[in-house]
């Protein structure tokens, strides 16, 4: 009897460890891992390349998008910069009216078209101009119960309007704008809160892929 026939005999042979399998593995991981960290550097670049304003035409209304209320009922930091930078175009464009969408979460006290409404009046904004959105609770929400809003006012969102949002939410502002049948432009209202933008920017990218998909 041969060697190896009395190794396998006794149960001591040795079986060559499947190193080349694992390593295969490991080539998988760390392919899909670049790859997945790839697919995510184009959507933040997506976002980044999407956060100025594109206006063109006269729009026959303006939307105010909303965001966060806080608990006593003002607007928070990214919702102030969205009102401020509304109310420099609203001023300098008397005649057009202005659209705040925005429903109320758990956790405000208010809807977000209420609080924005109270603080353009109280800048001087008629209430007259101001309509109210204040069923929604997602962006595409915001924009398919505006246009309802618009319709009610005699006003086809396909004839142009100006959407304002901070500069991290208009790459998914303009995707589901067009999907609803807006011919919209955008107005990039700054962050000025950095802990705060920043925070948003990486949820705002998780975000446009969530609507890519589920958004129809």
């Amino acid at each position: 009897m041969n060697y190896r026939a009395k190794q396998r005999r006794k149960g001591t042979l040795y079986h060559r460890y499947g190193g080349r399998r694992k390593k295969t593995w490991l080539w998988i991981l760390g392919g899909l891992l670049v790859f997945g960290l790839l697919c995510f550097g184009s959507l933040v670049a997506a976002v980044a390349l999407g956060t100025r304003s594109q206006t063109a035409g006269q729009p026959q209304a303006v939307v105010i998008l909303g965001c966060k209320v806080e608990e006593n009922g003002a607007p928070s930091v990214l919702l102030q910069d969205r009102l401020d930078t509304a109310l420099d175009y609203l001023n300098t464009h008397p005649d057009l009216p202005v659209v705040v969408s925005g429903g109320q979460g758990k956790d405000e006290p208010v809807s977000e078209a209420a609080c924005m409404a109270a603080y353009l009046t109280q800048a001087g904004i008629a209430a007259d101009r101001i309509a109210l959105e204040d069923n929604s609770h997602s962006t595409w929400d915001n924009l398919n119960e505006t246009a309802e809003v618009l319709s009610a006012q005699g006003i086809d969102p396909r004839e142009g309007v100006l959407l304002v949002s901070n500069g991290f939410h208009l790459t998914r502002v303009r995707m589901l704008a067009q999907r609803c049948g807006f011919e919209a432009s955008t107005l990039a209202a700054p962050a000025s809160h950095s802990g705060a933008a920043v925070h948003m920017f990486f949820r705002e990218t998780l975000a446009l892929v969530k609507s890519f998909l589920l958004d129809r």
